[in-house]
Parts: structure tokens; sequence; C-alpha cells
């Protein structure tokens, strides 16, 4: 994705010391540092986003991938949600690709 959008900031959870961390705390950070996560949990990190947003937490949005939709296809997807749109449209929210 950066080669199509240098000017793209994002971070892999893997790179920072959240690696092995529980959804929650993805979740936290992610508002934290005001970033839209983006995953392929399908099953619980659309759930405690949910909860997050209900209990009145500060929330990004969550970009949810499934694991068949082709590499190429989600990187479209989610390039189409940056170049679209502005980030404060999509707070709170849990966009399933594809869109």
């Amino acid at each position: 994705m950066r080669i199509r959008l240098p000017s793209l900031d994002a971070v892999v959870a893997q790179d920072t010391n959240l690696r092995g961390a529980d959804d929650p705390s993805l979740l936290k950070f992610a508002a934290e540092q005001d970033r839209i996560l983006v995953t392929q949990d399908v099953r619980t990190i659309p759930r405690f986003a949910y909860e997050r947003i209900s209990s009145g937490y500060p929330m990004p949005d969550v970009v949810v991938v499934p694991e068949t939709m082709p590499i190429g296809e989600a990187i479209e997807e989610i390039l189409t949600i940056i170049e679209c749109s502005d980030q404060k449209d999509y707070l709170g929210q849990v966009t399933h690709l594809p869109i």
C-alpha cells in the first residue's frame, strides 16, 4: 500500500509492544493513537469494538477483512476508503469488506 500511497502512516501491531495483546488492548491503543484498526479477526474484534462504542469510549473505525478476500482486493478496498473519505467519517464504526 505504501507504494501506491507513500504518505500512508501505518503501524503493524507486531512491530509494537502489542504483540500478543488482547483485543481490548489493541482497540484501546488504536483509539489512543487515533488509528483505524485493520483486522482479519471477524469473530472477536467487532464484538469488543461494539462493546467499546456502547460504553462510550472513543473508538476509531475497525476495518474487518475476511481471510478469504484476496490481498490485492483488500488493498484496493482499503485504499478506496482512505482516498475517498476522511478518517472522521469512520469514527465509532465497524466496516466489513467488501464495501
